[in-house]
């Protein structure tokens, strides 16, 4: 029986999608990892650990295993054999679990210094239990960080033919799924109404321009992104498949101006447990 609060993940979960969520994370860890601003030593919970790369990654910088939970099986295995290929398998221990019941063992429950979820929150019709779960898995004191979209705050410039409509109908089709595509700026709220105490909140940038080098991969996570939703976009009619097709093209098109550029940020909120 599915859970009335089971996520709905638009983009899916297959080999492209998955090469994607690789590329977005070589983009995008480097922020998340300053933003935590790890010591050393801490015991980490990384909920919607997904290809467990930023898993990873914490694990290196704090010198310690870190538990990551993830509810796709073939996303665990997946990031099993990204470990192993990397050396790394000692770093992460994957547990399969939904998000709403961290597979957990009692004696675990509070002893973490830092749980995290970035990505999770957006694709959940109630994101609220699995905040106040991470509360409770941290001990007193415990940092409880969210990471996570604020859709709106997508900027291209100069702006592709078509992009604000398809922007739109993607927004929707969040909408349509029952999940929010905005709850970047929810974020604090939900630390406090899950019982914990906000310490900080900041936008984590996730941008580029023509030149850099790494700007036709930010290209190709936000087609991908988009593309990914087309099924559901034009299925539930939020736009056309003429003009979702043409507005990719115009988006890839605009890409190969040497004045092209992306504006992003991902959101970030931190709590501690008192």
């Amino acid at each position: 029986m599915k859970n009335e609060n089971s996520s709905i993940y638009i983009h899916g979960s297959d080999p492209d999608e998955r090469m994607r969520l690789s590329l977005m994370n070589d983009l995008l860890n480097r922020g998340s990892l300053r933003e935590m601003g790890l010591q050393g030593g801490e015991q980490i919970l990384d909920v919607g650990s997904g290809l467990g790369q930023l898993s990873r990654a914490m694990a290196r910088n704090a010198g310690a295993r870190v538990i990551g939970i993830e509810r796709d099986r073939e996303q665990i295995a997946e990031a099993e054999r990204q470990a192993s290929e990397a050396g790394e398998s000692s770093l992460v221990e994957f547990r399969q679990g939904d998000a709403l019941h961290f597979p957990l063992a009692q004696e675990e429950w509070g002893q973490f210094d830092v749980a995290h979820t970035r990505f999770l929150l957006e694709h959940l019709k109630n994101p609220l239990p699995v905040v106040q779960a991470m509360v409770r898995a941290v001990r007193i004191g415990g940092r409880i960080i969210l990471e996570d979209d604020d859709h709106s705050l997508m900027r291209l410039w100069p702006e592709p033919q078509g992009f604000t409509p398809l922007w739109e109908a993607y927004q929707r089709s969040y909408e349509h799924l029952g999940n929010d595509p905005i709850i970047g700026r929810r974020l604090v709220s939900l630390l406090v109404e899950a019982g914990a105490l906000p310490v900080r909140n900041a936008l984590v940038f996730f941008g580029s321009c023509a030149g850099e080098s790494h700007f036709p991969h930010y290209v190709a996570n936000l087609v991908g992104v988009i593309g990914g939703a087309r099924s559901t976009v034009v299925e539930a009619g939020l736009l056309d498949p003429t003009s979702f097709d043409r507005a990719i093209t115009a988006l890839q098109e605009w890409s190969r101006s040497t004045v092209a550029a992306i504006w992003y940020a991902v959101a970030w909120a931190e709590g501690r447990r008192s």
